[in-house]
């Protein structure tokens, strides 16, 4: 059994390192959206380059981290933690010296793997680590230190990219990397692989047999990023773009018959038996993707139309991530009194009505009568839906699936995300040089906002009709502060006291 207390130097020490590593793929998530101005100008790079800087992230950040966790279980959670740490760092000084807009697209392809591999560990080495009576405190300080940088992490970036440059938003993971991996060795146990009689035996899961689904996760990946390819390069045309918008559909399917037939899937297709659980997620597809594609283009709308310089962007977004650290704790004690499928139906329509209410954000804007209350209205939507989903998406399965429930809905919104970025620009008639054109980009935002706002209307439908009180013997979040705007809370699964 785990023994690590949380008030001694060893378990101040293991939450130190995954606070440090989990906080560098946040950090990195967020604080891009508001350096992409200028990485443009710097680079001479195009729209469609600016959402493949972004993207390439998300594609494969999303297509592997279920795969992460895994490796974790199997090989062993501090090792594959540290070999994501270090991979992530690795990856980001590429970026910080990537000459052109190419290599800077394909580093960030390889930051997602690295994040793919530390993100699960970082929350699985604290479950694994301390002796459970502490375990509830250690994970809710490791959500909490996790939300403040979230909401610290755009007005970070914005200083960086007004005062070294936008290449110090990648080149700051390194010192943090430093910092982490000689901690993590000296100080974090080792958990999973061969240090322990089964993974099964410590987190109640179903992969103690040590087989991967590679193909599956490799199909998954190819899946999104041809997809994503199609829908950026679409206005471009060609050859190309023809083959991947088959391709990409035919790759999905492709992953769910190779889903269906192996023994031990990744993305098991028995548990969307749930009604539950499936109308859970396609609330996620709706939220994140409007979540995902109002973070890529606000940053832009204020920068480009409205005149803000970097850090004047990254500060005006901080009340959205702030609300919900302050308040998403009690959203979710509201949700288990009256139950999700209010919070649900509330949270995306207030979310929708802010989006409306960026539309008054333009040039000239004023930030306390017109910026500030759009974003005050939006993130209290947040506030009121975040919580309940991610208690929602662990009551709709049982017990022993719910670390698998929740790394799915995780990955489910990173997809979405990336998907939003890849269409929003097309739907709403965005030039390869439109981010150039204050007036141009200024109408096909308003444009894309009410695209953002059609399906959180939707989702809100969806959980209006579909979702129903989880039962009470569920499994209940850990994470209970969450201040992340890419993705719901990554929840592990349940640890089980071993005896002997």
């Amino acid at each position: 059994m785990p023994d690590v207390r949380l008030d001694s130097p060893q378990g101040k020490w293991v939450l130190l390192t995954t606070v440090l590593g989990s906080s560098m793929a946040m950090l990195d998530s967020t604080v891009v959206n508001v350096a992409l101005p200028r990485i443009g100008r710097d680079l001479d790079a195009n729209l469609s380059a600016l959402q493949w800087t972004v993207n390439a992230y998300m594609v494969t950040l999303a297509g592997l981290i279920l795969l992460g966790g895994a490796l974790g279980d199997r090989f062993g959670r501090r090792k594959v933690f540290v070999v994501g740490v270090v991979w992530f760092a690795v990856a980001s000084l590429l970026c910080g010296i990537a000459p052109n807009a190419g290599v800077l697209i394909a580093a960030r392809a390889l930051q997602g793997v690295g994040g793919a591999l530390l993100t699960p560990g970082s929350l699985a080495l604290i479950q694994a680590s301390f002796h459970p009576d502490d375990r509830g405190r250690a994970v809710g300080l490791w959500s909490g230190f996790g939300g403040i940088g979230a909401a610290v992490g755009p007005f970070v970036g914005g200083w960086l990219v007004d005062g070294p440059g936008w290449r110090w938003v990648f080149l700051l993971n390194v010192p943090v990397a430093l910092v982490c991996v000689p901690v993590a060795l000296r100080h974090v146990p080792e958990s999973g692989g061969g240090t322990a009689r089964s993974s099964a035996a410590e987190s109640g899961g179903q992969r103690a047999h040590g087989r991967f689904d590679v193909l599956g996760a490799v199909l998954g990946a190819l899946a999104l990023a041809l997809v994503t390819y199609a829908l950026i390069e679409a206005g471009e045309g060609g050859a190309v773009v023809a083959v991947s918008a088959v391709a990409g559909p035919a790759a999905a399917v492709a992953f769910v018959l190779v889903e269906r037939r192996r023994p031990d899937p990744m993305m098991p297709p028995d548990i969307f038996a749930s009604r539950q659980f499936t109308a859970v997620n396609l609330i996620t597809l709706c939220v994140y993707a409007a979540l995902g594609g109002f973070f890529f283009l606000a940053a832009l709308q204020l920068q480009v139309v409205v005149g803000y310089s970097a850090l004047a962007a990254g500060t005006a977004l901080l009340p959205t991530t702030v609300l919900m650290l302050l308040l998403s704790a009690r959203s979710g004690e509201l949700a288990d009194r009256i139950g999700p499928r209010i919070p649900l139906t509330v949270g995306p329509l207030l979310c929708a009505a802010g989006m409306l209410l960026m539309l008054r954000v333009g040039p000239g804007a004023s930030y306390v009568a017109d910026v500030l209350p759009a974003l005050v209205v939006f993130g209290m939507g947040l506030v009121t839906l975040v919580a309940p989903l991610t208690a929602t998406v662990l009551g709709s399965v049982s017990v022993v699936r719910a670390g698998l429930a929740s790394g799915i809905n995780n990955a489910a919104a990173r997809a979405a995300g990336l998907m939003a970025v890849a269409a929003l620009p097309l739907l709403a008639g965005m030039g390869e040089e439109a981010y150039r054109e204050p007036t141009a980009f200024d109408t096909a935002f308003d444009k894309a906002m009410g695209w953002c706002a059609g399906a959180l209307v939707v989702a809100a439908v969806i959980a209006f009709a579909v979702v129903r009180r989880p039962p009470p013997d569920c499994k209940r979040p850990e994470c209970l502060r969450h201040g992340g705007v890419t993705a719901p809370p990554l929840e592990g699964e349940p640890v089980r006291k071993r005896l002997g």
